[in-house]
């Protein structure tokens, strides 16, 4: 399969996630409470094109998710690296697969040596029982996997709750959280920004029609002119998304975090330390 036939695939896979009837989609069945992995063949091939990935690699990350979600709209998950980042041997991307969600390819995570202990938490949406992956994508191409399964449903088409009178006045402000930071001493931090995180399927009740989608695309994190991080988001994403991580500043910089939503709008926020 060429690689224009690939994306044709591709684009068509989410193209029937969308189209088909929302009940068939979204339909819980009887066995939810199993774990089931019916999807992961298709997606593997989908999107690392049957490439070997080393499974339970427990060694290289920690993935931590609830067994069971309290709210399936905002799934709280951490990913944290087992070993330091070195110029040597470092990890370039962790791909988060969530199995059953609409869009199953949910976040990638571009990083670097600079950040030297990954530790990353983020919220995603649900849609049903599902399987969540991380998989580590190493400097020299090797892929690596731990996986969990994670009992929550309707995250994805929850109702919006806040007034979206009120959503679109405070659209596009940020806060970058963190303690009083230290030179040479780890800080953790937290980059946010308020943003409905519309995925496209949330009913409006005055409207009787949806939300159109509107989402964060994109959020990358530098540190003195240096990248820390950057990540692909989409609709699996938690309204008011946001990321905590650890960094260790070696010398006086600026941390500056940059957003850009899918209509291509975008915002910063930067902090001197």
């Amino acid at each position: 399969m060429g690689i224009g036939d690939k994306h044709m695939f591709i684009n068509a896979l989410r193209h029937l996630f969308w189209v088909v009837p929302f009940a068939f989609i979204f339909s819980n069945v009887a066995l939810a409470d199993t774990e089931k992995n019916e999807m992961w063949p298709v997606l593997k091939e989908i999107y690392f094109e049957n490439k070997t990935i080393l499974t339970d690699a427990d060694d290289w990350l920690i993935l931590e998710a609830p067994t069971r979600a309290e709210d399936a709209a905002t799934v709280p998950l951490t990913i944290e690296s087992r070993r330091p980042q070195t110029a040597e041997r470092y990890i370039k991307n962790i791909h988060i697969i969530i199995d059953d969600n609409p869009d199953p390819y949910s976040a990638n995570f571009h990083l670097n040596p600079t950040m030297e202990h990954v530790d990353l938490t983020f919220r995603m949406r649900f849609q049903k029982y599902s399987t969540i992956r991380a998989i580590a994508e190493m400097n020299d191409g090797t892929l690596h996997m731990v996986s969990r399964f994670v009992k929550a449903s309707g995250g994805c088409s929850a109702p919006v709750q806040k007034d979206p009178a009120a959503v679109k006045a405070r659209m596009g402000k940020m806060q970058i959280r963190m303690r009083e930071p230290e030179i040479g001493h780890e800080v953790p931090v937290q980059v946010l920004i308020s943003h409905p995180n519309y995925n496209g399927l949330q009913f409006d009740q005055k409207t009787r029609g949806y939300f159109p989608a509107h989402y964060v695309k994109t959020m990358s994190v530098d540190y003195a002119g240096q990248s820390l991080f950057n990540v692909d988001m989409g609709i699996s994403f938690s309204e008011d998304p946001s990321v905590h991580f650890t960094f260790k500043p070696e010398a006086a910089g600026m941390l500056k975090a940059t957003i850009i939503d899918s209509k291509d709008i975008t915002y910063t926020l930067d902090k001197t330390i």
